[in-house]
């Protein structure tokens, strides 16, 4: 197993004495391994410019337009929502982000089965509950990034790390180490901590595990003092920078997505109630191949002035920000007030046809969905009925997974639960197949 996700991974961790550049080489790994630490080959960090797609850049011709564009939608889509229905779409989102993440890295959890995870409900199938193990991590980072934790430091080494150990620090075992599909041997992955290994992923050959923290502190002094408008468009070229210098053994994209998560939430106030990894994964090969684009050298005097293609990150730079752009329309449509009343209502009149639901529950429900909350006192003059008829109502509703609160006495707040979103939420993630 351990094998197969090194290969899924795209990951070849080469062996100094094997494949050395050069005799000084050598005897340098040699004694940097001896000390547990990994060379330096003393790369210049111009190798990673341009960090940036300046303003007097040909190329930024509509990028700023774009961040402009998305920041208001973003913003006004946000404040159109009351708040208890925000919280709760927070919530779908984090399931959605992490099913989609998890899908761009081969891992095919149905947010029903990441739902089981966050209720301690696991397969009995040690590979299935691996994967929901792993879910259940993914979603515990967004849910502490979303709670503001990781504010003004996504793109930073300490932010970058802890996201990682985070991360990493509550998978099991199995999912902590990577092989070198030419010699089997097995790589600990170390929560939190820098690549000691030279790695080659696909085509492309990161700095040497040495230079890491040199490139990454520079990574943290570009991309922690920008502008918003920069900043917005910052995003795309730090989410590529990233995954280029590669600074862990395993975990580089999902971290780099995580942090591209952070910083939109920052930037653009996205509330986290849209992602644009579901974007990313429904153009997962346009994705991959832009993403690549970018490893590309400068091809000639028109392609900027620096070592790497600017043409490249401009354009991986556009199609990352028209795919943030086309999920929070995506959402704005799905979460239309009186599109979702609709579905919602058509719901519980059928469960109220079979008898699943008590008489008058899609009442409470558009009282929810409007208010954004409900105090338990108030649903009995809703209603217009007892409060024991009441109790009843809520009690289902409660059951159905609908309907939660912070506690016996809490305002009651709608929730999306996942094997309902087919009906309610249709198009945010395939339905769930039989078996």
């Amino acid at each position: 197993m351990v094998l197969y996700l090194a290969k899924r991974l795209g990951i070849i961790l080469r062996n100094h004495e094997k494949t050395p550049d050069i005799k000084a080489d050598i005897k340098a790994d040699k004694r940097a391994d001896k000390k547990g630490l990994g060379s330096d080959r003393d790369e210049s960090i111009s190798l990673m410019e341009p960090m940036l797609i300046s303003e007097g850049s040909r190329f930024r011709e509509g990028l700023t337009d774009l961040a402009v564009e998305i920041a208001a939608r973003s913003v006004g889509f946000r404040r159109s929502l009351p708040s208890g229905l925000t919280s709760a779409l927070a919530d779908l989102v984090r399931s959605m982000n992490c099913y989609y993440s998890n899908l761009i890295e081969g891992h095919d959890t149905h947010p029903i089965d990441i739902e089981r995870a966050l209720k301690n409900d696991y397969s009995k199938d040690l590979q299935k509950r691996n994967l929901q193990l792993e879910a259940r991590a993914h979603i515990e980072v967004q849910r502490w990034i979303d709670e503001g934790d990781l504010r003004g430091r996504a793109s930073t080494v300490a932010g970058i790390c802890e996201v990682h150990r985070r991360f990493c620090e509550k998978l099991p075992d199995e999912l902590l180490w990577v092989a070198n599909p030419e010699t089997g041997e097995k790589i600990e992955v170390v929560p939190g901590d820098l690549r000691k290994r030279d790695v080659r992923v696909g085509r492309h050959i990161p700095v040497s595990p040495g230079a890491v923290p040199r490139f990454l502190e520079r990574f943290e002094s570009v991309y922690g003092n920008l502008g918003k408008a920069d900043a917005i468009l910052a995003t795309a070229a730090a989410h590529h920078r990233l995954a280029w210098i590669h600074p862990f053994i395993d975990g580089n994209g999902r971290v780099a997505r995580l942090m591209s998560h952070a910083m939109l939430l920052e930037t653009v106030d996205t509330g986290a109630i849209w992602s644009v990894a579901r974007g990313l994964a429904r153009n997962v090969s346009e994705y991959k191949q832009r993403l690549a684009n970018c490893d590309l050298t400068r091809r000639n005097d028109l392609d900027g002035r620096a070592h790497l293609s600017e043409e490249a990150l401009a354009d991986f730079t556009r199609f990352f920000l028209n795919t943030c752009l086309d999920q929070v329309r995506f959402m704005e449509q799905l979460v239309d007030p009186e599109r979702l009343r609709t579905r919602i209502l058509m719901w519980a009149e059928e469960e109220i046809r079979v008898g699943t639901l008590p008489a008058k529950a899609g009442t409470v429900l558009e009282a929810v969905l409007y208010r954004g909350e409900l105090e338990r006192g108030e649903v009995g003059h809703v209603l217009d009925s007892t409060d024991r008829h009441a109790r009843r109502i809520v009690a289902a509703l409660t059951a159905k997974n609908v309907l939660v609160s912070e506690g016996s006495r809490a305002p009651l707040r709608l929730a999306f639960p996942a094997s309902l979103a087919a009906r309610w939420m249709p198009g945010l993630f395939p339905e769930k197949a039989e078996g």
